[in-house]
């Protein structure tokens, strides 16, 4: 998405940067990767999509497929259910160390999911 715009409107990585308040490298970091080790944060998000001139959402949902994260939005229809609610809510709380494991353990059990 990154380098579509870039070519779309001749901008380079430092264009979109200086536009949006991040760094260069950062833009070309995000540009470049076909898979990012973690989701970068809300405010470099904001900061890309600023200086790309698109809306917040589909820079989050590219960066969310990029980093395999699945990303849940508060009109979805899991949103209605309330212990899906709770659980999305409470994620953020738990330590980097603890999120891991608790997404090691809906992995597994998706997979014991389709295999049973």
């Amino acid at each position: 998405m990154i380098k579509h715009k870039l070519d779309q409107n001749g901008w380079s990585y430092s264009d979109v940067a200086r536009r949006g308040g991040i760094s260069r490298s950062t833009v070309h970091h995000l540009a470049t990767s076909a898979r990012l080790a973690q989701m970068p944060q809300q405010t470099t998000l904001e900061g890309l999509a600023k200086g790309l001139g698109i809306p917040l959402p589909p820079v989050q949902r590219a960066a969310a497929e990029a980093a395999g994260v699945n990303l849940y939005l508060h009109d979805a229809p899991e949103a209605a259910d309330p212990e899906v609610a709770i659980l999305i809510a409470s994620v953020h709380k738990l330590s980097p160390t603890d999120r891991r494991h608790v997404a090691v353990l809906v992995e597994s059990l998706l997979r014991a999911d389709q295999t049973g």
